[in-house]
């Protein structure tokens, strides 16, 4: 088990974005979240107490979590001082990027030496099956969006918590790193071997209840060069009954490839309902989440009206607004 509470290391990352998984921990166990930690230059700022290592630790910090999520998953050397550092002053590590804590020969010997652990969430821990499409009993809903980090966790776990607060029977089902540091369990599933993604996705979403949901977190898009495979094994593995399309409306271009445009709404409804579809015949589209936090009050609500005029689907951003039209459109199926 990963010891909380938490101080959430922001190194240099460039903006709010690269800090994804800080802010998913910060806005969803705000309670493991007990400061932040930034290098000079950081451009991302949880608005949480900036502290030394020294200064967490006497609060009660357990583990110095990597809250930043760049392009390859790479530990930056500008990060090893306050790594070593923190190991030396007796913290644990948890990361969930690609490039492993365990890998790095001075990490390891630090937290050896000085009885550290070092924490890698996004190594599988099972070996999953091939997938057999067999259908399953229970219900299952995926998010699935027009780009990367668009709000598709965020629309699952707010889902998962209306349904929850409903007394429905929901389970939220994580399939990366920030959703596994925050509930604990999970798939890593951009680290498992292509041939048993869809697979893991069937064993992390087993039969269940006729009425439970489970509400897989989404990963990547069916439109991103770099990451649909992730996006397929979710569509086929998870085999959806629901469906809902997620958008960012100020993205100029696709996330880390200036050469891509978004696709639209319309785009990604009919390119991701036709592959559900292989799976699951009966797999419908029933809502749209967008993510607003770029738009204020008055936008938001006349982007959002606008964009439900246009599809024709409940339209809402579930985290600034509720997510109870989209747990409405689910209990309708």
């Amino acid at each position: 088990m990963i010891e909380t509470p938490y101080l959430l290391f922001l190194g240099d990352a460039p903006d709010q974005l690269a800090a994804k998984v800080a802010i998913g921990i910060r806005d969803w166990r705000p309670e493991n979240a007990l400061g932040q930690i930034r290098l000079p230059g950081c451009g991302a700022d949880l608005g949480l107490t900036d502290m030394t290592l020294a200064e967490a630790k006497a609060a009660g910090a357990k583990t110095l979590v990597i809250g930043v999520a760049n392009r390859g998953g790479v530990i930056s050397q500008a990060w090893k001082k306050v790594l070593i550092e923190a190991l030396e002053m007796g913290y644990d590590i948890a990361s969930g990027l690609h490039n492993l804590l365990r890998d790095e020969g001075d990490l390891v010997a630090a937290a050896q030496t000085h009885g550290g652990t070092l924490h890698d969430v996004r190594v599988p821990t099972v070996g999953y099956p091939i997938a057999n499409g067999v259908k399953r009993t229970g219900k299952r809903c995926l998010a699935v969006g027009t780009d990367c980090s668009v709000g598709k966790m965020y629309t699952a776990m707010a889902m998962d918590a209306e349904m929850q607060k409903r007394g429905m029977k929901s389970t939220f089902r994580a399939t990366g790193q920030t959703g596994i540091l925050i509930t604990g369990h999970g798939v890593p599933l951009d680290a498992v071997i292509a041939d048993f993604m869809a697979g893991s996705i069937e064993y992390l979403t087993p039969d269940n209840d006729e009425d439970h949901w489970d509400l897989i977190e989404g990963q990547g898009s069916l439109f991103h060069v770099s990451y649909s495979g992730v996006t397929m094994a979710l569509i086929h593995g998870g085999q959806p009954d629901a469906l809902i399309l997620c958008h960012e409306p100020t993205r100029t271009h696709m996330r880390g490839l200036p050469g891509y445009s978004l696709p639209s709404l319309e785009d990604l409804r009919d390119t991701a309902l036709a592959m559900a579809r292989v799976a699951n015949p009966a797999c419908q589209v029933v809502g749209i989440s967008v993510n607003t936090q770029h738009l204020n009050e008055e936008d938001a609500k006349a982007y959002l009206a606008k964009v439900e005029a246009q599809m024709g689907l409940p339209t809402v951003d579930p985290y600034r607004h509720g997510a109870g039209r989209l747990v409405d459109a689910l209990a309708a199926i």
